[in-house]
């Protein structure tokens, strides 16, 4: 079993991967500056360490305690935000990627498996989309997403440095367990979303566009359990420690389930309607975007567990309630 830093641990996603190294009996300390973190979603089991990773100090202190791999997901997510603030962005999600490839020199710590993202790819020139696609981001958080997984791999050529970049497709859902008990903060996805209107959190919510090339005029996504991609990680640490290769990988089921759908579906699970509107389509968004992830099924032996989209709701409601 392996000593793992996860950055970025007490968050949405950060605190199932935890869970998921935790329950394969890895040591796992957890670093995050609670910006968007929650420590009530961190396990007793895990060693919490409060820090910036634009602190080289507090990087530094972390990883100098026999640290085996390292998980980063400590960026800025919020596509609209990344375009209106890029210094704020390029700080966080770049400086401090440099930051903890630096600190991982130092320390000699030799293998990190990174959060990366869809939004690398942009708008899609066919589908499924694959990681032979071109990378072609058109907001500034996927530009950061890209920029870092080009960073790597020169780390790699140059430093020995080996990883695996994740390339998430839309998380959602919780930890079938309930053993997260902080919900996502400000989400900016679409179940969160139906799921506080389906609360009277918010007096419903907005569908952007009902003219696309879909079947019912709505955007189709792919979604992904959280803690499918939770396993997906656990898994990528034990293959850097063990076969020591670098590689890219998609993320996703490769179903893709439309706007329209994924309200209906929330319909029946919570047995109520909902509240919502039409409102004019955003600009960038692709009528449709689903992964191909034969790569993780080959070299992770990595397959999603929840493909059912009701199973994936109802944690959502499980929490939301």
């Amino acid at each position: 079993m392996a000593k793992v830093l996860v950055i970025g641990g007490a968050g949405y996603i950060g605190s199932h991967v935890v869970l998921e190294l935790l329950d394969k009996g890895h040591q796992v300390v957890v670093f995050d500056n609670l910006s968007t973190g929650q420590k009530i979603n961190l396990s007793d089991k895990a060693q919490f360490i409060e820090g910036d990773i634009l602190d080289i100090k507090a990087l530094e202190k972390a990883m100098s305690q026999n640290i085996d791999a390292v998980i980063h997901m400590a960026a800025l997510k919020a596509v609209g935000e990344s375009m209106e603030k890029p210094n704020i962005y390029a700080v966080n999600n770049i400086t401090g990627g440099v930051n903890i490839l630096n600190t991982m020199l130092k320390c000699n710590v030799q293998n990190i498996v990174f959060s990366s993202s869809a939004a690398v790819y942009g708008m899609p020139n066919y589908l499924p989309v694959d990681e032979k696609h071109e990378k072609n981001p058109i907001n500034f958080y996927g530009y950061t997403k890209s920029f870092f997984e080009d960073l790597m791999g020169w780390y790699h050529t140059l430093k020995g440095i080996n990883f695996i970049a994740l390339r998430y497709f839309n998380a959602v859902g919780y930890d079938a367990l309930k053993r997260i008990k902080g919900k996502e903060k400000n989400p900016q996805n679409l179940l969160p979303i139906i799921m506080e209107a389906a609360t009277g959190k918010r007096d419903g919510f907005q569908i952007f566009g009902k003219d696309y090339d879909t079947p019912d005029g709505t955007c189709e996504r792919d979604y992904i359990h959280v803690s499918d991609l939770a396993a997906a990680h656990e898994k990528a640490i034990n293959y850097l420690l063990n076969k020591h290769q670098s590689h890219i990988l998609n993320l996703g089921t490769g179903t893709a389930v439309s706007v329209k759908q994924m309200v209906e579906a929330t319909e029946e699970v919570i047995g109520k309607s909902l509240k919502y509107t039409y409102a004019p389509r955003r600009a960038g968004d692709p009528a449709k975007l689903m992964a191909k992830s034969d790569l993780a099924h080959k070299v992770l032996g990595w397959q999603p567990k929840y493909t059912d989209i009701k199973d994936i709701i109802q944690t959502t409601w499980n929490m939301e309630k």
